[in-house]
């Protein structure tokens, strides 16, 4: 029984060795892994601002479709002699002539 005690503990040392070491590495690395992941999340990639600066042009786009579609139908009730129609028509024109110059124009071939 004494003697079973020093083979198993003589047994488990070599295998417990790996554990060791790779529990060192990773306590070692630890630092590089936790600021390289901050990077990453503090930075934003080329392909990230190109698809967020789409997303913003589209959105854009959709508003000025949408008040273009708007300002036609309040001037069609303008000239049928609706004065608030009128009103709103000015309103919306210049609600879209100050999101005009935020879109590019498309460059012809």
């Amino acid at each position: 029984m004494r003697l079973a005690a020093p083979l198993l503990a003589c047994a488990i040392v070599p295998l417990s060795g790996g554990c060791i070491a790779k529990t060192a590495l990773d306590v070692a690395t630890a630092p590089v892994r936790v600021a390289s992941k901050a990077v990453d999340l503090a930075t934003t990639s080329q392909s990230e601002a190109d698809e967020k600066r789409g997303r913003e042009l589209r959105k854009r786009e959709e508003r000025v479709g949408k008040l273009e579609r708007r300002y036609a139908q309040e001037m069609d009730r303008c000239d049928a002699g609706d004065e608030t129609a009128c009103a709103g028509a000015r309103a919306t024109y210049a609600e879209i002539q100050a999101i005009l110059p935020t879109i590019p124009v498309e460059p012809t071939d």
